[in-house]
């Protein structure tokens, strides 16, 4: 299969937006296999109708007017996943000039980091496995494990030149944690792993119905499962379901919140939540812009 030959179609959005600084996430600590940008092309899964469909976007455009290219494997995939792709990109410009107009750190931000937005992760299940892989070590040696884990027990998915992996939770479900333990993992996230795959494939945790629950109750929900605590759940509002949603407890949050408002004081979770109260529903965007800054440097005061 050629890329010419695939099912094509154009994304766009309104607003300016910086899609290559935005995704540089999903490679700066390595390649997992299960989310695929290599500073061009993000090659990514969707968890569609039960079926993993695998998708490639080719940035097109630049930040004041973006624009991808979207490729499928199958036509029949290909409007749900231009909707996917429209909506993976968290955009509040409303809620975020207001923000900016009343928040000198935010509006510096906004400027030096122009386009700079969550992308949400389109696998609910990958997500959640992708939270407890990270818990507790470097996020690096998470891709490193993850990358095992995809290579071991995912599906790998071809796309003209490109390939990816996708975890199906009915593989994982069956699992011995033996053979999770071998990729490296510790045993508490092994059971935590095969506990999720489980859960979702026997219909117990439905993980597209969380998106008509309220936060309160996706987080409840979550924490019930083994191996998910808040800070999992959180980070499922925001980069899974795309809630304006603080993840108060990160570290990187905490070092970012307290740069911006406490002269580089690592404030508490509970600060974090009150420094962050009034961001509203921006909270998105303000916390990506904050965690960039953190990486790329502080831009001086203007």
């Amino acid at each position: 299969m050629t890329t010419a030959r695939l099912p094509t179609c154009q994304v766009t959005w309104p607003e300016p937006l910086d899609l290559p600084a935005s995704l540089e996430g999903f490679r700066r600590w390595g390649d997992d296999g299960l989310e695929r940008w290599d500073g061009r092309v993000l090659v990514r899964t969707a968890r569609l109708a039960g079926e993993s469909v695998p998708f490639a976007c080719t940035v097109l455009g630049t930040v004041e007017a973006p624009a991808v290219r979207v490729q499928v494997a199958a036509a029949r995939h290909l409007p749900a996943v231009a909707r996917l792709v429209q909506e993976m990109v968290v955009r509040t410009p409303s809620a975020l000039a207001a923000l900016v107009a009343r928040d000198a750190v935010i509006a510096r931000l906004a400027r030096h980091y122009r386009g700079v937005r969550p992308v949400l992760q389109s696998d609910p299940f990958a997500a959640l496995v992708r939270a407890i892989t990270a818990q507790q070590v470097n996020l690096r040696w998470a891709h490193t494990v993850r990358r095992r884990l995809a290579e071991a027990f995912g599906t790998r998915h071809r796309l003209g030149p490109f390939y990816v992996y996708s975890l199906e939770p009915e593989r994982l479900a069956r699992a011995d944690p033996a053979a999770l333990r071998a990729l490296q993992l510790t045993q508490r996230k092994a059971e935590a792993i095969i506990a999720l795959a489980q859960a979702v494939a026997s219909g117990a945790l439905d993980l597209d119905a969380l998106r008509q629950r309220s936060d309160a109750e996706v987080v409840a929900c979550l924490t019930a499962q083994r191996g998910l605590g808040r800070w999992s759940a959180e980070w499922f509002l925001a980069r899974t379901l795309g809630r304006p949603c603080v993840v108060a407890g990160d570290l990187g949050v905490r070092k970012a919140v307290g740069l911006a408002y406490l002269g580089g004081r690592v404030p508490s979770e509970a600060e974090v939540r009150t420094l962050t109260a009034h961001w509203g529903e921006a909270a998105g965007v303000a916390q990506q812009l904050l965690l960039h800054a953190l990486l790329h440097g502080w831009p001086a005061a203007s």
